[in-house]
């Protein structure tokens, strides 16, 4: 989901149903203000989270939204679905206008997962470059051992997509359970990756995003708003 920047005159003309003319007067009386500062220039750009008021009426209000939410299993990573609960519809009180997930599980996968309003702010948590790593708990069908480690690190390709993955990181827990860290996330990727060793993933748990972890207290379905502190991490990267 795209960032919504566009000019400050296109954006009041279009909610005022007024010529951008009308708009380059009202600049010009000082009857705009974008963030609690004076607007002067029409060209001024603007997104989806700028504060407008014209002529002493609010415009644009909307506020930047983070959410933690312990993902049961059986609900997908979607606004809206037929079949099965979403998401977004755990999210109780909630309006839902302007909200996506950032970094999806599959269905059967449980754990953490990020939603918000803010396309940049998602954009820098799932980009490769930005090296945030997901922490993955893995448990497997059938045993695992040291020869694991080494395939995962070297990276897998996949030839239907023509592309090798990134190195990532085994660290084996007991004969059937293991955590895996990503720096990216290719479609069904660790299911693939054990797929490789002909080994079924039983469970996929995700238990943390860049310094972002799991709350404890969370019970599947149960969601709560991220701290400033774990919003400006990924930020950081």
């Amino acid at each position: 989901m795209a960032s919504k920047r566009g000019r400050l005159d296109q954006f009041i003309a279009r909610a005022l149903q007024v010529s951008k003319k009308a708009v380059r007067q009202l600049l010009i009386d000082n009857k705009v203000f974008v963030d609690d500062k004076l607007a002067k220039s029409p060209d001024l750009q603007i997104d989806e989270f700028s504060h407008i008021v014209c002529n002493d009426v609010v415009l644009q209000q909307y506020q930047k939204q983070y959410y933690m939410l312990n993902k049961p299993d059986g609900v997908v990573s979607a606004t809206v679905d037929d079949k099965h609960p979403t998401a977004l519809s755990l999210l109780v009180g909630i309006n839902p206008t302007m909200l996506h997930i950032a970094g999806r599980l599959d269905l059967h996968s449980t754990g953490l997962l990020l939603i918000t309003n803010d396309a940049k702010w998602s954009a820098a948590l799932m980009a490769p470059d930005h090296k945030v790593d997901k922490h993955y708990l893995v448990t497997l069908a059938n045993p695992i051992d040291e020869s694991y480690i080494d395939a995962f690190a070297n990276g897998m390709y996949f030839e239907f997509e023509d592309i090798t993955t990134l190195p990532a990181q085994l660290t084996i827990l007991s004969t059937h359970q293991a955590r895996v860290v990503l720096r990216e996330g290719k479609y069904h990727q660790i299911k693939r990756m054990f797929g490789r060793f002909r080994n079924p993933v039983v469970a996929l748990h995700r238990e943390s995003v860049g310094n972002i972890m799991l709350d404890n207290a969370l019970l599947p379905g149960e969601y709560c708003v991220l701290t400033q502190a774990e919003v400006d991490c990924i930020i950081q990267h």
